[in-house]
């Protein structure tokens, strides 16, 4: 039975998931509430063959291999900028590494033929129809004003989800803040620096500085240990003063990057948090990826675990025939213990990142430095690994659509508003 979905969110998750319903036979909207394709973000990273396999069957490796960042070790400096420490390259590039910002835009261009993208637009209510006690579909209606009735809809939106806040509640209830915030930018590379990452550590701070797009730019990162606090987190001038404040006279390269911070053109600022729930599902709306179980962007899980989520969200809606109760119970099970996995790696890593005082930052720079010669130095990397390939991916059965995905005009709720060039 094809199934009218919607999907919100257009980052990595969603583009994904429309990929695979696509494959099995659904039509498929995503509303996305940015005014287009989100470019730049952090580098984000797949490792294990169940990654890889996901991949190639979607098409997109070879693209991604194309623009990957291939950066290398990540090198720990001193104030001065003399190298201390290196950390091999597949502690955090895994097999493959691309741009945020670029991985979303070749899932879009993949998916674009056959999905009614709807940009500058997001979900205000959901009320689930029903007819004679038996529940019938979603009657969905967005900011615009438009409104539209759909058979599914999904969360694929991120942290601060919208639609697990209308469907399951408050936000609160279910983000777990890790006791860390972090800001990206992008900035010249300035230093030159080659297919490769510096970082500076202090108590409580993290800067981080890698090339990107074969080093023509840089991203600049800052980590920074704090309670979770009431900053307004779509107000990018108080974000840009909190981080200024918090860094003024850090060290390093830390004023010199905050001075390139207003000109950045993808400012990005929020907690480091993980997303825990008893279930995704609830009715017939779903949650995927960072919105049902974000794991951290320290895990370096994140889109991988989006990514063989969709996989397994779609395959089970279409081994069940459609039936959405049995599918949605079965993609809970099939998850739940990849994602428990992942989200544990998130919390190992916010543990270390940020030293909380001098005597533990002196004690991670020996560690780094000894690491090397050690003889399990690749014991991290290979337990990265052994989490990201912690799951048996089913063979579902493909039903090519015939649907074509053909844009309509613009008093409709499934229509591309200002998309990207």
């Amino acid at each position: 039975m094809t199934k009218n979905i919607l999907i919100s969110g257009a980052s990595v998750a969603g583009p994904a998931l429309a990929y695979w319903l696509h494959r099995h036979g659904h039509s498929v909207t995503i509303v996305e509430k940015a005014t287009g394709l989100r470019d730049g973000g952090y580098a984000v990273d797949f490792r294990g063959e169940a990654h890889l396999r996901i991949l190639r069957e979607m098409g997109v490796l070879d693209d991604i291999r194309r623009e990957q960042t291939h950066t290398g070790a990540m090198v720990y400096v001193n104030a001065n900028g003399k190298k201390l420490a290196s950390m091999p390259a597949d502690l955090f590039a895994g097999d493959v590494e691309i741009l945020r910002g670029d991985l979303a835009r070749i899932l879009f261009e993949k998916t674009a033929p056959y999905t009614r993208y709807v940009f500058g637009d997001s979900i205000a209510r959901m009320d689930e129809e029903r007819v004679a006690g038996e529940s019938t579909g979603v009657t969905v209606t967005f900011d615009s004003g438009a409104v539209g009735r759909y058979d599914l809809v999904i969360g694929a939106d991120g942290l601060h989800s919208g639609v697990r806040r209308l469907a399951f509640g408050p936000e609160e209830d279910h983000v777990s803040h890790l006791g860390l915030y972090c800001a990206i930018f992008t900035v010249p590379n300035h230093l030159g620096i080659d297919h490769a990452g510096l970082a500076y550590t202090t108590p409580g701070k993290v800067v981080t500085m890698y090339s990107a797009r074969e080093n023509t730019e840089a991203k600049a990162v800052f980590y920074f240990g704090a309670p979770l606090t009431d900053i307004d987190r779509r107000d990018v001038a108080a974000q840009q003063r909190l981080l200024a404040e918090t860094f003024a006279g850090n060290g390093w390269e830390s004023d010199r990057l905050l001075g390139m911070m207003a000109d950045a053109p993808d400012f990005y600022f929020d907690s480091v948090s993980q997303v825990r729930m008893d279930g995704w599902t609830r009715g017939r709306v779903a949650l995927l990826g960072d919105a049902a179980y974000c794991p951290s962007s320290l895990s370096g899980m994140g889109t991988g675990l989006a990514m063989v989520a969709a996989y397994v969200l779609a395959g089970e809606l279409a081994e069940a025939g459609g039936d959405h109760v049995v599918a949605f119970a079965r993609y809970e099970e099939a998850m739940r213990e990849y994602v428990a996995g992942c989200q544990k790696q998130g919390q190992g890593v916010a543990r270390l990142m940020v030293p909380e005082n001098r005597v533990i930052a002196w004690l991670l720079r020996q560690n780094y430095k000894l690491m090397p010669y050690l003889p399990g130095k690749k014991m991290i990397a290979n337990s990265v690994r052994k989490t990201a390939e912690n799951i048996a991916l089913k063979d579902y059965l493909v039903r090519r659509s015939s649907q074509t995905g053909t844009i309509v005009s613009a008093s409709s709720p499934a229509v591309i508003a200002n998309p990207p060039a």
